[in-house]
C-alpha cells in the first residue's frame, strides 16, 4: 500500500474481512493470555518480565479495536511506532513504570477511531437538498461547514454528521427526499460500523427516531430520549390577539416607542459596510462569531458562504443597527429557521420579539408558511410549578449549564409565542451512553478552532 500525497497517507487504511478479523482477535487475545501467564510465572522465579503484561494489554486494545471494526490507518501505525520507540527508551533509562504505560498504549493508539473529515466543498450540493426538505426546522443547519456528509447513491438525500471519540454524531434528520430516508439510514449504519464508529443522533423528529430504530440494522438498540420541542410559528394562524399574547404585545410596543424600525434582506445583498456594522454588534459580546455548536446553529456569520440566508435587521431612530437575526431557508422557500439572534447591549427590551413579529408580516406577504424560532429544551421541566423531587433535581442540574446556555430564560422567551411543536430526541445505545454524552456535549459546547 503506497500513499503518495498527504491526503492519501491519511486515507490509507487496513481493513479486514469478518473471518480474518475473528482470527486476528483470537490470536491477539491468546497471545495476551500467554504473555500474562509467563509474566506471572517468571515473577515467581525472581525475574521481572512486567513488560510482558504491557504487551498483553496492548494486544487486548488491538483485539477490542478489531471487534469494533476500526480500520488501522497509516497515521495511527506511525504514531504507535513512535510510542513504542519512546517506551523502549523509557525501559532503557530504567523508567519501567513509564515504559509499561507507553507499551500498553501502543495497541490503544494503533486502533484509535478514525475521524470523519469536514466536507465544506459540498455546500451547494447540500444547499440544494436543504431547499427541497419540507417540514424540518433543523434542515438549514446541515450547512454547518464542520460537517461530513453521507449521500445515497442517487444523491437525492443525505445525512450530516461529525465524529468524536469513535461516535458518529448525526445532527437532526436527513435532508432531501423523504422516501429515500429508510435506505439511507440503513446504508449509513453499515458505513459507520465499517469505519469503526458507533452512531448517536441528536435532534431526531418522532418519525425519524422510529425510522432509525427500525432501519439502523448495524446499531440495534438505539433508545429515544426526549430532549425538547421545536418552536415554530404557523404564519397564517399567528396573531397578537388575546390575553395570552399580552407580554408579546407589550414587548413590541416598547420598541416602537423607542423608534425602532426593521428591514428584511438577503445575506448576499448586504454591503460590506452594513456587514461590518452588524458584526460589530456580535463583537460587543466578546464571544466570538458563533464558534460553538453544530446541530442547531450555523457558522460563517454574514460572510455569504451559506446560500439562501435571510437577515432581519432592527435599526434605532437614527438608522443605526441595534440588532439582527439570521434565518436559513428550506421547504422550497416556504420555511425559515432562526440562527442565533444578536443585539446591542444598550438595545431596548423586546427587540428580538419585535424582529420576529415583523418577520411574520414579511412572511405572510412572501408566501412563507412557517418560521422556526428555536429549540426549547425540556419545556415541561420549566413549565411545572409544583415539581416532584426528581423534577427538582433535574431543574437544579439544568441551571448548572447556565454559563453555557440559559435554558430557563430561553424557555420563558419562547413561550411568549405559544408555538411549541414536535418533540425532538437523542438516540443512543445505553452501553455507549457515557462516551456518546461526552461526544455530544463537546461538539455542542467546546469552541471550534476554525471554520472550514
Amino acid at each position: 500500500m503506497r500513499a503518495t500525497t498527504l491526503g492519501g497517507y491519511r486515507a490509507a487504511a487496513f481493513t479486514t474481512t469478518p473471518g480474518t478479523r475473528a482470527a486476528l482477535i483470537t490470536t491477539a487475545l491468546l497471545i495476551a493470555v500467554i504473555l500474562a501467564y509467563e509474566s506471572n510465572t517468571t515473577s515467581q522465579e525472581g525475574a521481572d518480565h512486567g513488560w510482558f503484561v504491557g504487551v498483553a494489554l496492548s494486544g487486548v486494545f488491538v483485539a477490542r479495536g478489531l471487534h469494533l471494526r476500526r480500520p488501522i490507518t497509516l497515521p495511527h501505525v506511525t504514531a504507535a511506532v513512535l510510542v513504542l520507540a519512546v517506551a523502549h527508551l523509557a525501559y532503557r533509562a530504567e523508567h519501567a513504570d513509564a515504559g509499561f504505560v507507553l507499551l500498553a498504549a501502543t495497541g490503544f493508539v494503533v486502533v484509535l477511531p478514525r475521524t470523519g473529515r469536514p466536507q465544506p466543498g459540498e455546500v451547494y450540493r447540500v444547499a440544494e437538498l436543504v431547499g427541497r426538505t419540507e417540514g424540518d426546522p433543523l434542515a438549514p443547519f446541515a450547512l454547518h461547514s464542520s460537517k461530513a456528509y453521507f449521500f445515497n447513491t442517487s444523491s437525492t438525500a443525505a445525512i450530516g454528521y461529525r465524529t468524536r471519540f469513535g461516535i458518529a454524531v448525526v445532527a437532526g434528520d436527513p435532508i432531501g427526499d423523504r422516501a429515500a430516508f429508510p435506505e439511507l439510514v440503513a446504508a449509513f449504519s453499515d458505513f459507520a460500523v465499517n469505519h469503526g464508529w458507533r452512531v448517536a443522533v441528536l435532534g431526531a423528529s418522532p418519525e425519524l427516531a422510529e425510522l432509525w430504530q427500525v432501519w439502523a440494522l448495524e446499531h440495534r438498540g438505539l433508545r429515544a430520549v426526549p430532549i425538547g420541542r421545536d418552536v415554530a410559528i404557523d404564519v397564517e394562524r399567528f396573531n397578537l390577539v388575546g390575553r395570552k399574547y399580552r407580554n408579546l404585545r407589550q414587548a413590541v410596543s416598547r420598541t416602537r416607542n423607542f423608534g425602532v424600525t426593521t428591514e428584511v434582506v438577503y445575506e448576499s445583498a448586504l454591503t460590506p459596510e452594513r456587514r461590518e456594522e452588524l458584526l460589530a454588534i456580535v463583537d460587543e459580546w466578546r464571544r466570538g462569531r458563533q464558534t460553538r455548536g453544530f446541530s442547531m446553529i450555523l457558522d460563517h456569520l454574514l460572510d455569504g458562504r451559506n446560500p439562501n440566508m435571510l437577515v432581519v435587521i432592527a435599526n434605532d431612530a437614527d438608522g443605526s443597527p441595534v440588532g439582527f437575526q439570521r434565518y436559513g431557508i428550506s421547504g422550497r422557500g416556504r420555511e425559515l429557521s432562526l440562527d442565533v439572534p444578536w443585539r446591542r447591549k444598550d438595545a431596548p427590551n423586546g427587540l428580538d420579539e419585535r424582529m420576529i413579529v415583523d418577520l411574520v408580516d414579511y412572511a405572510a406577504a412572501h408566501d412563507i408558511q412557517r418560521i422556526s424560532l428555536a429549540f426549547a429544551p425540556f419545556p415541561e421541566l420549566f413549565a411545572e410549578k409544583d415539581k416532584s423531587r426528581t423534577a427538582t433535581l433535574f431543574y437544579v442540574l439544568a441551571h448548572l449549564a447556565d454559563p453555557l446556555i440559559r435554558l430557563e430564560s430561553l424557555y420563558r422567551f419562547l413561550r411568549k409565542f405559544h408555538a411549541l411543536s414536535h418533540q425532538r430526541y437523542v438516540l443512543v445505545r445505553w452501553r455507549e451512553v457515557v462516551i456518546a454524552a461526552a461526544a455530544l456535549l463537546t461538539l455542542e459546547f467546546v469552541p471550534h478552532r476554525r471554520e472550514y
